[in-house]
């Protein structure tokens, strides 16, 4: 039986509630919604919506590192932004990260996100294949 295994790294921010940066069972990984938290300090980033989602980027990064990923092995990702009218300047951060067979996305709009944060980033990543019994 497969039992999961919580992820941990000083390299994101600090779980603000009672949830897990990210979980692992058999070839999965959920990550949580990363905010533009700066590691070091605590604090969001300045900088609009561009270098928000640069660090958001960063730190869902920093949490598939501690399971020895990258950015190729996300599946999905869901985006979620203060103001929609953000999604271009987003999007074009994103592409950075995501150059080549980019994973699906689904991306909205939310009435506010904690800390006063303009975008939040959750993805699901997969080491690959994993034989299913039967």
């Amino acid at each position: 039986m497969a039992t999961k295994t919580i992820i941990q790294t000083e390299e994101a921010p600090k779980a603000v509630g009672p949830y897990s940066q990210g979980v692992c069972m058999n070839a999965i990984q959920f990550i949580s919604g990363q905010l533009p938290v700066d590691p070091k300090t605590g604090k969001i980033v300045e900088g609009g919506i561009k270098a928000q989602t640069e660090q958001s980027l960063k730190n869902l990064g920093a949490v598939l590192k501690a399971t020895q990923l990258d950015y190729p092995n996300v599946l999905k990702t869901t985006v979620l932004l203060a103001d929609i009218n953000d999604f271009g300047e987003m999007n074009e951060v994103y592409a950075k990260f995501f150059t080549e067979n980019p994973p699906a996305r689904v991306c909205f709009q939310v009435a506010a996100l904690p800390m006063g944060a303009l975008v939040e980033i959750e993805a699901v990543s997969s080491r690959g294949y994993v034989k299913v019994d039967e």
